[in-house]
């Protein structure tokens, strides 16, 4: 039985509409994060701590935590609290400053680590880029800031046949170790638990803990968004009664719970992982082209880069703040003009009528920052 890695991605980036963010952020608070919290939290103490799972929290969502819902933050600072959750590291505003900022990356990931010790405690290890973004020099660059690991999503262009289940190593790296994400597990979870069409249905834990005990290798990364729990699969399709028993099942299967620091330090690197172009969790490309696939989404990334350098001259802590806010990714996602099912993804998480309508509104917003600070754009 391999040992089963459990983490959860906790991000709401700051949309445009105010009223919209606090509409959002209260649903999903109420759907997913307290009672998903509450129900985990119980799993960890009635396991005496043998069940464990890791966390990304954004800076963005923190932020929207303390002036909407400041139960919610709470919620999160209890479940840490247990002992059984790692917290993992990435870009404060889950951005993709790593393609128009060496400079502002690094800002972005100290600032994350400082909010981390700030409202957790805890100082993180392990490294996760925004939308699972990785390649060979982001691996580097995580080794190079100090980390152990770093979370990958292995796609089969550059997988050359490796498995997800078993730790790796980047070329060159001589410490940093790379987890694989199990994409077909975590996405049976994240996506196609609640389909009647594909042909697992209906997920039990039962049928899900014999798919984890017939994977060969170290350990089984399930990786996915916190919100496909409650909120993109809903709580009447079944949700919280599968995670309910999953935990527990899979311990009495002879399953170990790790995190990823755990993983870290119990494995060796297998192989070495030659990713040398950017890979994502998203799409069916699993690429950077459902952020910088089309000439809208090229021309927002060059406009947020060409104010780097006038908005930090300015030395306005307002004005940095909202650059930074205006650099989360999903602002760039909901330009997206993709087809098909990635279409219809993009299409139901964003707050706009069409892709054409968030760029308009987005470099509207960037020239106006642009403005106030005389650096037309």
């Amino acid at each position: 039985m391999p040992d089963v890695c459990l983490y959860f991605q906790v991000h709401q980036p700051h949309r445009l509409d105010e009223k919209l963010n606090r509409e959002i952020l209260n649903r999903v608070a109420d759907k997913c994060y307290l009672p998903a919290n509450e129900m985990f939290r119980r799993r960890i103490e009635e396991s005496h701590g043998l069940f464990r799972m890791a966390f990304s929290i954004t800076g963005t969502v923190i932020e929207q935590f303390r002036e909407f819902r400041p139960d919610v933050l709470e919620s999160f600072q209890q479940l840490v609290a247990t002992g059984g959750v790692e917290l993992l590291a990435e870009t404060y505003h889950h951005s993709l400053s790593f393609l128009y900022s060496e400079a502002e990356f690094q800002r972005q990931c100290d600032m994350h680590l400082d909010l981390m010790e700030e409202c957790f405690a805890v100082r993180p290890s392990v490294f996760r880029n925004s939308e699972l973004i990785y390649d060979n020099a982001i691996a580097a660059r995580a080794e190079t800031l100090g980390f152990d690991g770093v979370i990958a999503e292995g796609t089969p262009a550059f997988t050359d046949g490796l498995s997800p289940n078993f730790l790796y190593r980047a070329p060159g790296a001589a410490r940093i170790k790379t987890l694989m994400r199990n994409h077909t597990l975590s996405n049976d979870l994240a996506f196609r638990f609640s389909d009647p069409s594909w042909g697992g249905f209906p997920l039990t834990w039962e049928k899900f803990t014999a798919w984890i005990g017939q994977s060969p290798g170290d350990l089984v990364n399930l990786f996915m968004d916190y919100e496909s729990i409650g909120e993109h699969q809903k709580k009447e399709q079944g949700i919280y009664e599968f995670w309910r028993k999953v935990p527990e099942i899979l311990i009495e299967s002879g399953a170990q719970w790790v995190t990823p620091s755990e993983a870290v330090a119990i494995y060796a690197a297998k192989d070495e992982y030659d990713c040398p172009e950017p890979t994502s969790w998203a799409d069916a490309e699993r690429d950077l082209s459902a952020w910088a696939g089309n000439a809208m989404q090229l021309e927002a990334l060059k406009m947020l880069g060409d104010l780097e350098t006038p908005v930090m001259t300015s030395g306005d802590a307002e004005l940095i703040a909202e650059w930074g806010a205006l650099q989360s990714s999903d602002h760039l996602y909901w330009m997206s003009t993709k087809g098909g099912s990635d279409g219809q993804v993009t299409s139901y998480f964003s707050p706009y009528r069409s892709p054409c309508a968030a760029h308009e509104v987005f470099i509207a917003e960037l020239r106006d920052l642009g403005k106030r600070i005389g650096q037309p754009v």
